[in-house]
């Protein structure tokens, strides 16, 4: 097992995987930027070093800074979190080079899936059911033109390296193409350095569902079920739950199984998850592969049982896993607290919390780095804590999530904590089958 590991992240993530460290009788190294100087994961790991300004670039994504770090310490692996360098193959690749294991995807299974046209042609191939679409990056528009006229319109162009909702564009007919072409192009290559873009069948309606995968080092893959993620704006996630209202256990255990075959198709290790579009007919189509853990995997704890950070740390260590399924036990739901104004189009609200109360109670669990006089920095993603419930049935867990949300103090700034709650008082959430990944684009935010 590992003597020393470094989290290379910031923020909750990098507190709860301190946590689960500390529990294995694991030293823990913190990095930091000067922004978060003061945050709580640098307080609770046993060392931290100070690894560059606030910027992005210059710190959390500065891999020298980083092996640097982990050398100066003795680290023996690296826990790279979610976001940041979680999925950037070079860092995976570079960790091996210092023979610091990376807890984590291998740097072939990261580029494999890291590429979306890459990432489709494979499960494709893997028998796993995919949208129809162009067999790879489109080469110019005559080209778009021709395969969006074979697959009918309305179609989904996107950036082959994107995420989060840029370098993407739904078009409805042939004459709005062009310009969706052009604008998805640019957009692409300034986000990601990237401007190749392929081209999906619009999948109309769709629920957005997630398979929690772990492959170990020995060719061994389970499944742990699946997450319900439709609830989200902008392509960003405000809800996940587990088990999903819509899905049975013969469509469960179809997606599993589908799952399980990419997942062993590029010989996966680690966590992992393979996330689809389910249709209104029940079809389901592979939409990605993140190769990592997701920031929601607490609900799949929550139901199963697992530890995934500890789990996660094991089979890098070179344990195997038991090649068991596993499905849910009860039902769980986690929140999002964004330090936003859902009122204002969900302006970042930076600042100093002057005061703060998380709630508690039975089946109530807080994942945040946030403290009474806490400043949250302009500087990063504006999520500042998770709240998870778990309950005998979706019902008590939406009355139980709506009692924790009201509990729930942080003053000082403005959060996504009101929409949260009128949401668990929504008719159409409240009985899981009429919301789709499009719910929110015509919510009614006044008076948030």
């Amino acid at each position: 097992m590992f003597k020393k590991i470094l989290i290379a992240n910031r923020g909750e993530i990098a507190l709860r995987i301190i946590r689960t460290c500390k529990e294995m009788g694991i030293k823990t190294v913190a990095v930091y930027s000067t922004a978060d100087k003061e945050s709580l994961h640098v307080r609770f790991a046993d060392e931290a070093v100070c690894i560059g300004p606030a910027p992005s670039k210059q710190s959390y994504l500065n891999i020298p800074a980083i092996i640097a770090a982990a050398e100066i310490t003795n680290a023996d692996a690296i826990h790279p979190g979610y976001g940041f360098l979680s999925e950037n193959a070079l860092f995976s690749k570079t960790c091996q080079e210092h023979n610091i294991k990376f807890i984590g995807a291998t740097p072939e299974q990261i580029q494999k899936m890291g590429d979306k046209a890459t990432a489709k042609a494979t499960m494709k191939a893997a028998g796993v059911p995919t949208v129809p679409g162009s067999d790879g990056i489109i080469e110019n528009l005559a080209e778009a033109k021709k395969i969006a006229k074979k697959i009918k319109y309305p179609i989904i162009l996107k950036a082959t390296a994107g995420g989060g909702g840029r370098g993407m564009r739904i078009v409805h007919k042939e004459e709005d193409l062009e310009k969706a072409w052009n604008d998805a192009k640019m957009e692409a290559g300034a986000a990601f350095g990237n401007d190749g873009l392929y081209m999906e069948k619009f999948i109309e309606s769709p629920r957005h569902i997630e398979i929690q995968v772990f492959g170990d080092q020995y060719g061994n893959v389970c499944h742990l079920s699946e997450r319900d993620c439709s609830i989200q704006r902008r392509n960003q996630k405000l809800i996940e739950e587990t088990p999903s209202p819509l899905l049975d256990e013969k469509l469960r255990e179809k997606m599993g199984q589908a799952a399980i075959k990419g997942a062993k198709a590029i010989n996966y290790e680690g966590a992992g998850t393979i996330e689809f579009l389910l249709d209104k007919n029940g079809d389901f189509y592979f939409m990605e592969m993140n190769t990592r853990i997701q920031v929601e995997h607490p609900v799949t704890e929550a139901v199963t049982g697992w530890d995934l950070v500890k789990e996660q740390i094991k089979v890098a260590a070179g344990v195997p896993i038991s090649g068991k399924n596993y499905y849910p036990l009860a039902y769980s739901m986690e929140c999002r607290i964004n330090a936003e104004d859902p009122g204002k189009d969900f302006r970042p609200c930076p600042g100093k919390i002057t005061n703060l109360h998380i709630p508690g109670g039975a089946g109530v669990r807080v994942d945040t780095h946030i403290y009474s006089g806490y400043v949250i920095p302009p500087n990063y993603d504006s999520m500042i804590a998770k709240v998870i419930v778990t309950a005998q049935s979706r019902e008590e867990v939406i009355v139980r999530m709506k009692r924790a949300l009201q509990e729930f103090v942080i003053d000082g700034v403005k959060t996504t904590i009101p929409l949260l709650i009128r949401l668990m008082d929504d008719p159409n959430f409240q009985n899981g089958r009429d919301f789709t990944t499009q719910y929110m684009n015509n919510y009614d935010y006044s008076g948030l």
